[in-house]
């Protein structure tokens, strides 16, 4: 076996490092399961905070992020989203890994908005249905709640590097609801026939993707996927804003489901769904990741530059 060969098993199988990383998060979400889920959220915000976050550059990232679209920010300002935003994805990270508590609590917080009744009826009615949400409190709490009324929300994932961990992660999901759909062609081949068989799915979009056209979000532009929105134009599907919005004592959710986004040209389709979750970052900014890299400027500018050198 030549070395590519090895290297593409390392990745598809995983190899000792891998191995020993999973161990050491199955370990921990062993441990903190143990206590209450309150205590249990309060104590995991805290350690990603103080623990994790420093070493990986988190609160530097979130910074720089918040200097490119909002350089006018107080420094205390920043530092108080930084630390909301980096205790909200310690929250979610461990509420995932607990699927029964989060159904359970689903059918106890409600479910509001302006789009309940279309998502509804669409229901009722057969017609396939996309919701679309980004990385802003958390969405597979909003999932949860509307699978413990009865709407059965598949789910649409990208997998994670570490083949061992990415097992769990997708178990996670179908232990909310099947079916669950990751990303790729045969997960994206899927999605499409769950979708026109008259399925409901649900899927994030503010990640970076380098193929995609750029989108002006947060006043800066930002590459972004158009495949949601080409989705539902192919299976004349719904498509649906959704947010679970995590309330101030850092446990309770409320699930807000928006207008439809009426069809149309895909990009302005996506450049609606990015307003809607603009309008909620700048509402309570936060709840969204900004640890993620979802502008990476130096890496547009070198694209830009490419695309004129070809144009010459």
């Amino acid at each position: 076996m030549g070395k590519s060969s090895k290297q593409k098993d390392a990745q598809e199988h995983g190899g000792w490092r891998d191995r020993l990383s999973d161990m050491a998060l199955r370990g921990f979400i062993g441990a903190v399961n143990l206590l209450p889920v309150r205590r249990r959220l309060a104590f995991v915000g805290w350690a990603v905070r103080r623990v994790i976050a420093p070493p990986l550059g988190w609160y530097a990232r979130v910074e720089a992020n918040l200097d490119h679209v909002w350089p006018a920010t107080p420094p205390d300002r920043k530092r108080a989203i930084a630390e909301a935003a980096i205790d909200n994805l310690g929250r979610a990270l461990i509420e995932n890994y607990d699927p029964q508590e989060m159904l359970r609590r689903g059918a106890a917080y409600p479910v509001t908005g302006p789009g309940l009744s279309a998502l509804e009826e669409a229901c009722a009615e057969g017609r396939p249905v996309l919701l679309l949400s980004g990385h802003y409190g958390n969405p597979v709490c909003a999932r949860c709640a509307l699978v413990a009324r009865g709407i059965p929300v598949g789910g649409f994932l990208r997998p994670l590097s570490n083949p061992y961990s990415n097992a769990r992660y997708i178990q996670n999901y179908r232990d909310v609801a099947d079916p669950v759909f990751v990303q790729g062609r045969r997960g994206l081949m899927d999605l499409l026939k769950h979708i026109r068989d008259g399925g409901v799915a649900a899927m994030a979009f503010d990640v970076f993707e380098s193929s995609g056209p750029a989108i002006d979000f947060l006043g800066q532009p930002a590459p972004t996927t158009l495949s949601p929105a080409e989705i539902a134009l192919k299976t004349n599907a719904l498509l649906i804003p959704y947010f679970g919005i995590r309330r101030s004592d850092g446990y309770g959710f409320d699930a807000v489901v928006e207008e439809p986004i009426p069809h149309g040209d895909a990009l302005e389709m996506m450049r609606e769904a990015t307003r809607r979750l603009e309008a909620r970052i700048e509402a309570d900014p936060g709840q969204w990741m900004w640890t993620h890299r979802r502008w990476k400027p130096k890496r547009q500018k070198k694209r830009q530059r490419k695309r004129a050198a070809a144009t010459m």
